[in-house]
């Protein structure tokens, strides 16, 4: 049985996530993450039998918004991620 992450676990895992985080912009309005505006907001968004994904956003509202269709934006962060991976590993 897999054990719930300690905080310092949970705080590693989030500084992991924050930096492998595809985007550079809000995934429901897609204005761009500054903290200068608050932002970003930082969500966990869990869903059982799958791993916790992190999720960041330039506001609150935005969050309201991914909560009614969570798969359709949790999409453009995975494919957002491949093409990041696809890219990388690329030599030209």
């Amino acid at each position: 049985m897999i054990q719930p992450a300690a905080p310092a676990d949970q705080a590693a895992w989030l500084a992991k996530a924050k930096a492998d985080y595809p985007l550079d912009t809000c995934v429901v309005s897609g204005d761009k993450l500054e903290a200068e505006m608050g932002g970003p907001i930082d969500y966990v968004h869990k869903e059982a039998g799958k791993p916790d994904q992190l999720v960041r956003f330039c506001c609150k509202a935005c969050v309201k918004d991914f909560k009614k269709e969570p798969a359709k934006y949790l999409k453009k962060i995975d494919d957002a991620a491949i093409a990041k991976m696809g890219h990388s590993g690329h030599m030209h």
